[in-house]
């Protein structure tokens, strides 16, 4: 037979209203696929906000290796490990069938190598600082070529670091990685940035920059290196920017541009692309010729208009 039994109505503490969490408060949704679209946004509008607050127009960007360590760093390292016994701590543990010795000799002649490596960190240290030091003079209301990095170790703390033992502002992008790359503790406060998203961190790379500065590294380095280029190649970018490969013999031993052009990969011109350098001397005066010629002299760019970052344009 059909139950014709009349349903109890709710209790009245079924009725009471609850307000339901603001969108834009509710981490469920902001941290799920749907919300993906505002957390790339907000790592958009967020560093926007900050550089205008903090004056930014426009950056130079170093690279490199975030292995090396300063010389007083690896000198020490080094000294601890030639004591003897110390090494033999040190050393990690050796291959089954691979004698004690020869991880001994593996580890010391990796503290040598880390001390011949100190000098592009002491280098990348002292760049920073008399590029800083240049930039503070420059006339106007906003902070001209301020110096940005990964805002990680190695080289990206050896660029912050000079840059603020000079009194100036500096930038650091840094990533959020499954094994935690911790902000140096030379980057302005400020301007301390972590990002999710590899791509908005590259956008922010490219768009403010008006010069990059290569030091020796590896794969994050390489890829920096090529992306910048690929992008000054192809025009992508409606502004002239300043390459600057560091230390003529490491890049000669990693890099065979020369193959590249023999095969018809890239072009001969391409080439021009960037220029090499090997002391923070010559490498300072081809980046205040460039900066000053492209985007200094008031006959070749117009003076920019509203207070805020200088993001550059890509072509139609």
């Amino acid at each position: 037979m059909p139950n014709n039994k009349t349903p109890n109505p709710p209790d009245d503490s079924e009725l009471m209203p609850h307000a339901a969490p603001l969108a834009y408060f509710n981490p469920e949704f902001l941290n799920s696929p749907d919300g993906r679209i505002l957390r790339i946004l907000a790592e958009y509008s967020e560093p926007l906000a900050r550089f205008r607050r903090e004056k930014i127009q426009d950056t130079v960007v170093f690279f490199g290796s975030a292995r090396f360590a300063s010389l007083s760093q690896a000198e020490q390292k080094l000294t601890l490990l030639e004591r003897p016994g110390s090494a033999q701590l040190a050393a990690p543990a050796h291959l089954p069938g691979q004698p004690d010795g020869d991880a001994l000799q593996a580890t010391l002649r990796s503290a040598h190598a880390a001390v011949q490596m100190a000098r592009y960190y002491e280098d990348a240290r002292r760049l920073a600082h008399m590029l800083t030091e240049w930039t503070i003079t420059l006339p106007g209301k906003r902070r001209r070529f301020v110096v940005t990095s990964g805002g990680g170790p190695g080289i990206m703390e050896a660029a912050n670091r000079g840059a603020r033992e000079a009194g100036g502002k500096t930038i650091g992008l840094n990533i959020r990685l499954p094994f935690e790359q911790m902000p140096n503790p030379y980057i302005s406060p400020e301007l301390n940035f972590e990002f999710h998203y590899f791509f908005m961190r590259k956008y922010w790379f490219a768009y403010l920059s008006k010069a990059l500065v290569v030091f020796p590294g590896g794969f994050g380095t390489l890829v920096e290196l090529f992306e910048i280029l690929t992008l000054a190649q192809t025009q992508k970018l409606a502004k002239k920017i300043i390459v600057i490969v560091y230390g003529t013999e490491y890049w000669n031993r990693v890099l065979n541009l020369e193959a590249l052009v023999e095969s018809g990969s890239i072009s001969a011109e391409d080439k021009k692309l960037f220029t090499f350098a090997d002391t923070p001397e010559q490498a300072l005066e081809a980046l205040k010729e460039g900066l000053t010629r492209y985007h200094l002299d008031p006959h070749a760019v117009k003076a920019a208009a509203e207070e805020g970052p200088e993001i550059a344009k890509t072509l139609p």
